[in-house]
């Protein structure tokens, strides 16, 4: 058995005196798990790092096997991420949702949205929303998708400002009024285009509402506690916007 593919490198864990094991998410294949022979060596300890993409060989005897890998850098990002507390900490909390997923099974979209993540972990005026969007995709990739289209009451898709926590349907101001107390904010920024310059209450916001459906269809069923990872990449961006605005990239020191 063997195939080739790219991936971005969630983490490895030791192997033996000299060997690792790998964890990738690949375009084609899914979150994999594979060994690298020598893979605690001073040349490959810098490929092997969280956050690089990379072209990688997989050889097994059987597909059920976990199999060798074989990996060549293709983009080593590791470095500049590290140097961010909220990169490093949003690498972290991505690898934490990507391994709710099983074993091996293609998410190509993910793929896409954890490259798109790995570029703007460490600008901090961006991060935030990219990650609440990533976890929203998550959500629908776990089955458990919210549908923020249009008024689950009437239809309409203006003026929509709750999620309603039984249905994970959007409701507008109108038709949820009389239940405000019962339903879950939607900040604006979700509905509409990107916005680079969300403020950091809104962001937080739309935080607190994938965690509800994360808790209520992930977590819990599954005897699963929340990420630590996640609380520390939201007091990261705390700590950021609280203070002097930086420019994209810089260090979390």
């Amino acid at each position: 058995m063997e195939w080739r593919d790219e991936g971005i490198i969630l983490g490895t864990r030791k192997h033996g005196e000299t060997s690792v094991i790998l964890e990738v998410m690949t375009r084609a294949h899914g979150r994999h798990l594979g060994m690298v022979r020598g893979g605690r060596s001073r040349k490959a300890q810098p490929v092997l790092q969280a956050g690089n993409r990379v072209d990688i060989t997989w050889r097994a005897r059987l597909d059920e096997h976990m199999g060798m890998f074989q990996v060549e850098a293709l983009e080593l990002n590791a470095a500049r991420l590290f140097e961010s507390a909220c990169a490093v900490y949003g690498l972290q909390t991505l690898a934490a949702h990507l391994r709710l997923l099983p074993e091996r099974d293609p998410h190509p979209h993910l793929y896409e949205m954890l490259g798109l993540l790995i570029e703007h972990l460490d600008e901090v005026a961006t991060a935030g929303e990219l990650a609440v969007r990533f976890e929203l995709v998550m959500l629908e990739e776990l089955g458990f998708g919210l549908d923020l289209s249009e008024c689950a009451a009437t239809g309409r898709r203006e003026g929509l400002v709750y999620v309603s926590p039984k249905s994970g349907r959007a409701v507008s101001r109108e038709a949820g009024l009389p239940w405000h107390d019962k339903l879950l904010p939607l900040p604006a920024f979700l509905i509409g285009e990107p916005d680079a310059h969300a403020e950091l209450a809104a962001v937080e916001q739309a935080f607190r509402l994938t965690e509800f459906f994360f808790v209520r269809h992930v977590y819990e069923p599954r005897g699963l506690a929340s990420p630590e990872a996640r609380a520390g990449f939201l007091n990261a961006l705390r700590k950021h916007r609280a203070a002097k605005p930086r420019q994209p990239g810089d260090s979390a020191a």
